[in-house]
């Protein structure tokens, strides 16, 4: 995950069994891709490693980054490009001793350049600003405005990812506000045409 312009970050849905594997393999394929956050919730670890691993095999045979949503132990376990960490699931300092300096960090900072710029002071590889826009893959506490990620691209050089609500038709305004990641599930996952056609639809917007 380099900084160059915005670039398609997938995250997974909370459900990742029976025809998922499809799913992300129709993604992948329909045009590039920076990275998938494999983010499932309440399972225990055994079981997140063996639904993982197919998913880890499709990435690493697109050249897509898998990142594993929280858990910095699943993501060591299973030898993952990386961890997201939430504002409570640990320091990125940390994360890197355990992970190694290959890995790469991203931090959750909801609408804060305070919490951004501390992150990336500890080391992460990319900050997460967000939610943007209304969202129904996971409860909205934070809201986060353009002005944000403007600031944020104008007086920084560690890549920051736009999340929350992002479709198709709302893209273009964090794109243009700086963002150098999109991050998107719903509108990929569960797009009318497919996954597939989301991407391209995705990537259209990017090019």
């Amino acid at each position: 995950m380099t900084n160059i312009a915005c670039q398609l970050y997938l995250i997974s849905p909370l459900e990742v069994g029976g025809n998922f594997p499809a799913s992300l393999e129709a993604a992948l394929s329909a045009g590039p891709v920076a990275a998938f956050q494999f983010r499932v919730k309440e399972i225990d670890q055994h079981e997140a490693a063996r639904l993982a691993a197919p998913l880890q095999e499709i990435c690493a045979r697109h050249d897509v980054a898998f990142i594993v949503n929280d858990s910095v132990s699943l993501a060591k376990r299973i030898k993952a490009d990386g961890v997201h960490l939430g504002q409570d699931d640990g320091d990125p300092r940390e994360a890197r001793e355990i992970l190694g300096r290959d890995a790469q960090i991203g931090v959750t900072c909801h609408n804060s350049r305070h919490l951004a710029m501390e992150a990336a002071e500890a080391g992460a590889d990319y900050v997460a600003f967000g939610a943007f826009f209304p969202t129904t893959t996971k409860e909205v506490k934070h809201q986060a405005d353009l002005e944000t990620l403007e600031m944020w691209s104008q007086f920084t050089e560690v890549p920051c990812v736009a999340i929350g609500g992002i479709t198709p038709d709302n893209a273009k305004m964090v794109i243009d506000a700086g963002a150098d990641f999109i991050a998107v599930s719903g509108a990929v996952w569960n797009h009318p045409e497919g996954p597939a056609a989301a991407v391209k639809a995705f990537n259209a917007l990017l090019a």
